[in-house]
């Protein structure tokens, strides 16, 4: 095997650990997303259920208002109906009818108002009904997640001290200047930093290199960078297995 071979293998070793590492990482960063982005949900479907608890305990002392003026007029009526029996007053006798009426006709236009009211009452308890539904399963799944996290993040932590002993196993493989370069590029630029290229194409940025710096990449003698992202480069035919 080659010199250039030699590193380019040892570099791929390294940021095969490096890639684990990163992927570490994007779960240490991700985990306590999850919790707060559902935590964020949670607050929202509490908000709205406490909106419609309001709506729907109004609506209930609405009600109770109605029902009170509905029975207190009803009692009223049935007492001026007593007293007409003792009216010889004719006068007095449609004063008292006309009061009885107007009564008679605020109950009534009470009673439809109650009949809106239950009707409302009815949507709002279906619809608190149907988001409670989704408030107990967030809410259920939030706790879990949140007893979960630590637990991830103590098992993220413990894999990641693993990885750094493997990483500094792997580093010692590759020479000091390859070494530094590696971690200059890494420092600096998105996971990963040592790519393939294929039909002239750096599978990091996507973007083709120029021919002539291809057809050195072909030779084999130097590790490259790719002058578009700067990455390290390699030919997939000289090291198909990690390109693939």
């Amino acid at each position: 095997m080659s010199l250039y071979l030699k590193q380019l293998e040892q570099l791929v070793a390294l940021q095969r650990v490096d890639h684990e590492i990163f992927a570490i990482h994007q779960e240490l960063k991700e985990a306590p997303q999850e919790v707060e982005a559902l935590e964020k949900r949670f607050n929202d479907l509490e908000a709205q259920r406490l909106r419609l608890l309001d709506k729907i305990t109004h609506i209930k002392e609405q009600e109770k208002r109605l029902n009170f003026e509905i029975e207190e007029d009803a009692q009223r009526i049935k007492k001026r109906k007593s007293q007409m029996m003792t009216l010889e007053n004719g006068r007095d006798y449609h004063a008292m009818a006309r009061e009885m009426d107007n009564m008679e006709k605020v109950n009534r236009s009470r009673e439809e108002e109650k009949v809106l009211l239950m009707e409302e009452l009815t949507r709002q308890d279906t619809a608190f009904k149907e988001l409670d539904e989704t408030y107990q399963a967030v809410k259920a799944d939030l706790e879990e997640k949140k007893n979960n996290l630590q637990a991830r993040i103590d098992t993220a932590n413990a894999a990641l001290e693993d990885l750094n002993q493997r990483r500094l196993i792997a580093s010692r493989d590759v020479p000091a200047p390859v070494f530094a370069r590696y971690e200059f590029i890494r420092q600096r630029l998105d996971h990963p930093v040592i790519v393939a290229v294929k039909d002239g194409i750096c599978s990091g940025c996507h973007i083709a290199i120029p021919p002539q710096a291809f057809i050195e990449l072909q030779k084999g003698q130097q590790i490259l960078s790719c002058p578009n992202c700067q990455r390290l480069i390699f030919w997939c035919e000289h090291f198909l297995n990690e390109a693939e």
